[in-house]
């Protein structure tokens, strides 16, 4: 899979077609229809007003850099009074923001050009440009390839996202996913390092560095056999029941790991200090909230605990 045409004209749409004039004729075609695609600025100007001079050049040159994901349209107030005088217009220059054939945001006066950037910014967040490949549903997608048990298609996707955008931290969190889920754990840490300090509290991030730290725990234990035939020879032998219950969520037995976790639960869950519990939720962190587990461990977990 190719996310990324770097030889698609649309990617770099021309001038002419983020920039026009509009009348009162062609408004709605222009402003309200075009806003339906993407947002639309309407710079409403005439040529006696000096800051409208300012503003202009700093506008049309924010609206290129945003390629696509915006379109500005400019409009004389002096040759077309009739749309800035139903929209109360009173000073220029103003522009007010369309999306989706609804006057969005606006503001008035020639602004400085920081503060022309961060409301096109603020304005086209989510908004894919044209020729741009769109991460959302391209994440989706290989998030839904890892479900179904794909880990090395699924890195490819992720790798690929993280080609265009290095700072991706849904694709940097899946990549080591997949690598985590392969059993690779010093691939998917040293993904996990490149994560900045300020977003190692993000949802999927921690989530794959619980999973890490699941499976690190996981490998000083014995076999599996030898831990059940522990736990059958004494069922009150909590440590080995929770050993049991962190080797079988490493082989990726998760209803079983949450079957044993929550026997010693029910049986004594003062047990080193609440450990069952909270074992059995980073389970649940690793695994996701939406995964079937998580969902049935959860449930079963507060019948338990408010019974």
């Amino acid at each position: 899979m190719t996310i990324i045409d770097q030889g698609n004209e649309a990617a770099n749409p021309a001038a002419a077609d983020l920039i026009k004039d509009t009348t009162t004729q062609t408004f709605v075609k222009d402003v309200i229809e075009e806003s339906k695609r993407q947002p639309v600025l309407i710079d409403f100007w005439a040529e006696w007003c000096g800051p409208c001079k300012q503003l202009t050049p700093v506008l049309e040159k924010a609206v290129k850099a945003a390629k696509g994901k915006v379109k500005l349209v400019k409009m004389n107030i002096d040759q077309h009074p009739a749309i800035p005088g139903q929209m109360g217009i009173q000073s220029i220059p103003a522009v007010i923001a369309f999306v989706n054939g609804q006057p969005a945001d606006g503001f008035m006066g020639a602004v400085p050009e920081s503060q022309l950037n961060a409301f096109i910014e603020k304005l086209t967040k989510g908004v894919t440009a044209p020729g741009e490949p769109n991460i959302a549903e391209i994440l989706q997608e290989a998030e839904a390839v890892l479900a179904e048990g794909d880990a090395a298609a699924a890195a490819q996707i992720y790798a690929e996202v993280l080609q265009h955008d290095s700072t991706n931290i849904a694709a940097l969190a899946g990549l080591a996913k997949c690598y985590a889920s392969s059993g690779a754990m010093e691939q998917a840490k040293q993904t996990l390092a490149m994560v900045p300090e300020s977003k190692r509290n993000d949802p999927a991030v921690k989530a794959v560095q619980t999973a890490i730290d699941l499976a690190e725990q996981a490998q000083s234990l014995g076999p599996v056999a030898e831990l059940e035939q522990k736990v059958a020879a004494n069922p009150l032998d909590h440590q080995a029941r929770f050993d049991l219950a962190t080797a079988l969520n490493a082989q990726g037995n998760r209803a079983a790991a949450t079957e044993q976790l929550l026997a010693i639960v029910k049986r004594d869950r003062k047990w080193n200090d609440d450990g069952a519990r909270k074992q059995l939720v980073q389970f649940f962190e690793a695994w996701g909230g939406t995964d079937d587990a998580t969902v049935e461990g959860r449930k079963r977990l507060s019948t338990i605990l408010f019974s």
